[in-house]
């Protein structure tokens, strides 16, 4: 099944646990074209993607070293009605730093 959101739609909103804790913030989402379509591939949660959605390309940002999670699509389901939640544990996001942002082609 497809679903088609706005992207600022999605911005800044709180991703939350199975048990309701607050993972992260989306703050940047990685996509692939798919003819005259865009999908989703990735959400990236916290500072780390702030940064790369404002393509600031360094890691530390006034000394602070940004870091991220990373949630495939599948792991975040976006139509529970108290917001986006996790379908898996947020052990099992992975966590980078900031990176240069990514370019679509």
């Amino acid at each position: 099944m497809s679903t088609t959101l706005q992207a600022e739609h999605l911005l800044n909103r709180r991703v939350c646990a199975k048990n309701g804790h607050v993972v992260g913030r989306i703050e940047e989402l990685r996509v692939e074209q798919r003819g005259d379509r865009y999908e989703v591939l990735e959400y990236v949660l916290g500072a780390g993607g702030l940064l790369e959605r404002l393509a600031i390309v360094s890691r530390s940002f006034f000394g602070y070293r940004a870091q991220s999670l990373v949630a495939r699509w599948d792991q975040i389901h976006l139509t529970h009605p108290n917001g986006p939640r996790l379908t898996c544990p947020a052990a099992d996001l992975r966590r980078q730093e900031a990176s240069p942002p990514h370019r679509i082609r």
